[in-house]
């Protein structure tokens, strides 16, 4: 197989504490997913652009000319440089970049030369991986549109495009940008996405694409989680040998166990180096629920791992709840140099993603 694949040609994906370009977003604006919060989640996004804008650009996907003007305005009021926000009329099911939008991959040999000016891989620092995006394993027919999002986004930035021939969503892995990626068993071999491959053949896929040689596997995702268990929710990297991990404290809430069993596997888990990794415990906001249309209370997948990295501020959820100051002070001394900013996700979380979900980061090259 002769194919040119990211790890053949010097590529590998840097982690999200590395330096960033800019952070891309697509303006939320999907009534299914938002029946009655909209308005809240729109106030949530030009929150978050606030906090992340005056340190890297912002490439932000909007529908039409009418949501331009209209998140225009809006950002405008907020006292936000609109100089710093991109924009690309690129029409979207809904709002998780993260999961449809591309993995961003740099060729570090190739760092401050001169990019974008032809798209041969050659010659060219920064680089795109497309997975295909089947909508959580099938589970929204009206989201698998979004898979198209990726092919239009290239057009847009004229960078290299490696197509990975496996079903994969950016939430679902986490690196650290020196050869490790975490990842859980429960989403990536779940066989709703790639029921053809083994848990070898999904290996060979994450090494060859991202360049990583270390991969481990946690078991479950949180309670309420639609995505089968994106690592995003559980445990991330903070620096290239620590990993913040969730727990819960309650031994009654469903968290608790599949919780302690992650928190325990990382314990015995080593880095690329062989090196055993720093684990830093994070709190739960306890049981975030809904009550649905048929009058049944809906655990939401609520998390403050689901924060986002940027490059001189980390932007938090949190949800109104007694841990909130803990996990926000457990986040700002993992981040001495940066500014920890926490904005009310109670939502966004109501459409089962927050922060992190909705954001993918290109890194600078």
């Amino acid at each position: 197989m002769n194919k040119q694949t990211p790890i053949k040609l010097g590529f590998r994906m840097p982690a999200e504490f590395e330096k960033q370009e800019s952070i891309w977003l697509s303006w939320p604006h999907n009534s299914v997913t938002w029946p009655t919060q909209l308005k809240e989640v729109e106030n949530i996004y030009v929150q978050f652009i606030k906090a992340i804008h005056t340190c890297q650009k912002v490439n932000l996907l909007v529908n039409d000319d009418k949501i331009q003007k209209l998140v225009t305005n809006k950002l405008t009021a907020a006292e936000i440089t609109i100089s710093q926000i991109i924009f690309h009329k690129i029409k979207t099911a809904d709002t998780w970049i993260r999961d449809y939008g591309p993995s961003f991959v740099v060729n570090d040999k190739l760092k401050n030369t001169t990019k974008n000016v032809h798209p041969n891989i050659s010659n060219q620092a920064l680089a795109m991986v497309k997975w295909t995006f089947n909508a959580w394993g099938d589970k929204y027919d009206d989201l698998k549109e979004d898979n198209k999002v990726f092919l239009e986004l290239n057009d847009s930035l004229k960078v290299h495009m490696f197509k990975a021939d496996i079903v994969l969503e950016g939430g679902s892995i986490e690196v650290n940008g020196a050869g490790t990626l975490l990842t859980t068993e429960q989403c990536l071999l779940n066989k709703n996405r790639n029921p053809h491959l083994n848990k070898e053949e999904i290996e060979k896929y994450l090494k060859d694409y991202l360049n990583v040689k270390n991969i481990l596997w946690l078991r479950e995702g949180i309670v309420g989680d639609d995505t089968d268990g994106h690592i995003d929710d559980i445990a991330r990297f903070v620096n290239k040998s620590t990993v913040v991990c969730c727990v819960e404290e309650d031994k009654d809430d469903d968290n608790y166990y599949l919780l302690k069993e992650n928190y325990e596997l990382l314990l015995k888990m080593k880095d690329q180096d062989g090196s055993k990794l720093n684990v830093v415990q994070l709190p739960m906001p306890g049981d975030v629920s809904v009550v649905d249309e048929n009058g049944s209370q809906v655990r939401l997948p609520a998390s403050y791992a689901n924060f986002y990295i940027g490059n001189e501020a980390v932007v938090v959820p949190i949800f109104g709840h007694k841990n909130d100051n803990k996990a926000l002070d457990i986040i700002q001394k993992l981040f001495p140099q940066r500014k920890v900013v926490g904005i009310n996700c109670k939502a966004l979380v109501y459409g089962l993603g927050t922060l992190h979900c909705c954001s993918q980061q290109e890194p600078a090259v």
